[in-house]
Protein backbone atom coordinates (compact mmCIF):
# COMPACT_ATOMS: atom_id res chain seq x y z
CA UNK A 1 0.00 0.00 0.00
CA UNK A 2 1.19 3.48 -1.06
CA UNK A 3 1.04 6.20 0.98
CA UNK A 4 2.57 9.66 1.41
CA UNK A 5 1.69 11.31 4.62
CA UNK A 6 1.96 14.64 5.09
CA UNK A 7 2.99 17.20 7.77
CA UNK A 8 4.22 20.74 8.94
CA UNK A 9 1.72 23.19 7.54
CA UNK A 10 -0.31 25.77 9.68
CA UNK A 11 -0.76 29.38 10.43
CA UNK A 12 2.38 31.84 9.84
CA UNK A 13 2.64 35.45 10.26
CA UNK A 14 4.06 37.12 6.86
CA UNK A 15 7.56 36.70 6.66
CA UNK A 16 7.72 33.92 8.53
CA UNK A 17 8.71 30.01 7.56
CA UNK A 18 7.63 26.70 7.72
CA UNK A 19 8.71 23.48 7.15
CA UNK A 20 6.35 20.44 4.58
CA UNK A 21 7.40 17.20 5.17
CA UNK A 22 6.18 14.01 2.94
CA UNK A 23 7.11 10.35 4.57
CA UNK A 24 6.68 8.50 1.83
CA UNK A 25 5.84 4.49 1.75
CA UNK A 26 5.38 1.79 -0.13
CA UNK A 27 6.60 2.49 -3.21
CA UNK A 28 11.19 2.85 -4.61
CA UNK A 29 11.07 6.28 -3.47
CA UNK A 30 14.65 6.41 -4.48
CA UNK A 31 13.45 6.31 -8.13
CA UNK A 32 10.57 8.55 -7.84
CA UNK A 33 10.19 12.23 -8.77
CA UNK A 34 8.58 14.01 -5.53
CA UNK A 35 7.17 17.68 -5.17
CA UNK A 36 4.23 19.63 -3.74
CA UNK A 37 1.57 21.15 -5.43
CA UNK A 38 -0.83 23.57 -4.07
CA UNK A 39 -4.59 24.97 -4.60
CA UNK A 40 -5.93 27.65 -2.96
CA UNK A 41 -9.69 28.41 -2.95
CA UNK A 42 -11.45 28.75 -6.16
CA UNK A 43 -7.80 28.44 -7.97
CA UNK A 44 -6.65 25.52 -9.79
CA UNK A 45 -4.16 23.19 -8.46
CA UNK A 46 -0.36 24.83 -9.06
CA UNK A 47 3.26 22.68 -9.31
CA UNK A 48 4.71 24.71 -6.30
CA UNK A 49 8.30 22.61 -6.61
CA UNK A 50 9.55 19.24 -7.68
CA UNK A 51 12.99 17.04 -7.16
CA UNK A 52 14.04 14.15 -9.57
CA UNK A 53 16.17 11.16 -8.21
CA UNK A 54 18.79 12.63 -8.74
CA UNK A 55 18.28 15.97 -6.91
CA UNK A 56 17.45 18.07 -9.96
CA UNK A 57 15.23 20.68 -8.55
CA UNK A 58 12.74 22.57 -9.99
CA UNK A 59 10.38 25.77 -8.68
CA UNK A 60 7.40 27.80 -10.33
CA UNK A 61 8.89 31.16 -10.57
CA UNK A 62 6.56 32.90 -7.64
CA UNK A 63 8.82 30.60 -4.79
CA UNK A 64 11.74 30.61 -6.56
CA UNK A 65 14.64 31.73 -3.64
CA UNK A 66 11.77 31.62 -1.49
CA UNK A 67 11.28 28.07 -1.28
CA UNK A 68 13.44 24.94 -1.21
CA UNK A 69 12.64 21.24 -1.99
CA UNK A 70 15.14 18.28 -0.59
CA UNK A 71 14.70 14.92 -0.09
CA UNK A 72 16.53 11.67 1.96
CA UNK A 73 16.15 8.77 -0.10
CA UNK A 74 17.35 6.27 3.10
CA UNK A 75 14.21 7.99 4.99
CA UNK A 76 11.71 7.95 1.99
CA UNK A 77 10.99 11.65 2.99
CA UNK A 78 10.86 14.89 1.27
CA UNK A 79 10.65 18.20 2.77
CA UNK A 80 9.54 21.89 1.18
CA UNK A 81 11.09 24.58 3.26
CA UNK A 82 9.21 27.80 2.76
CA UNK A 83 10.68 30.84 4.10
CA UNK A 84 9.52 34.64 3.54
CA UNK A 85 6.08 33.57 3.26
CA UNK A 86 3.33 35.92 1.60
CA UNK A 87 -0.43 35.72 2.19
CA UNK A 88 -0.32 34.62 -2.11
CA UNK A 89 0.99 31.50 -0.89
CA UNK A 90 -2.26 30.42 1.78
CA UNK A 91 -3.49 27.01 0.11
CA UNK A 92 -3.06 23.70 0.79
CA UNK A 93 -0.07 22.19 -0.24
CA UNK A 94 -0.10 18.49 -1.82
CA UNK A 95 2.97 16.32 -1.70
CA UNK A 96 3.32 14.23 -4.87
CA UNK A 97 5.41 11.50 -6.64
CA UNK A 98 5.60 9.77 -9.83
CA UNK A 99 7.89 7.66 -11.68
CA UNK A 100 10.37 9.84 -14.17
CA UNK A 101 8.76 8.87 -17.24
CA UNK A 102 5.05 9.61 -15.91
CA UNK A 103 4.08 13.41 -16.98
CA UNK A 104 0.92 13.33 -13.43
CA UNK A 105 1.40 12.68 -10.82
CA UNK A 106 0.68 8.49 -9.63
CA UNK A 107 0.51 8.96 -6.02
CA UNK A 108 -0.71 12.06 -3.58
CA UNK A 109 -0.70 13.12 -0.40
CA UNK A 110 -3.62 14.13 2.00
CA UNK A 111 -2.93 18.17 2.04
CA UNK A 112 -1.93 20.02 4.69
CA UNK A 113 -3.00 23.72 5.53
CA UNK A 114 -0.55 26.42 5.27
CA UNK A 115 -2.17 30.37 6.36
CA UNK A 116 0.13 33.28 5.92
CA UNK A 117 -2.16 35.87 7.47
CA UNK A 118 -1.27 38.63 10.50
Amino acid sequence: QVQLVESGGGLVQPGGSLRLSCEVSGIAFTFYTVGWYRQAPGEQRELVATITSSENTNYVAPVKGRFTISRDNAKGTAWLQMNSLQPDDTAVYYCYARRPYFSQPEYWGQGTQVTVAS
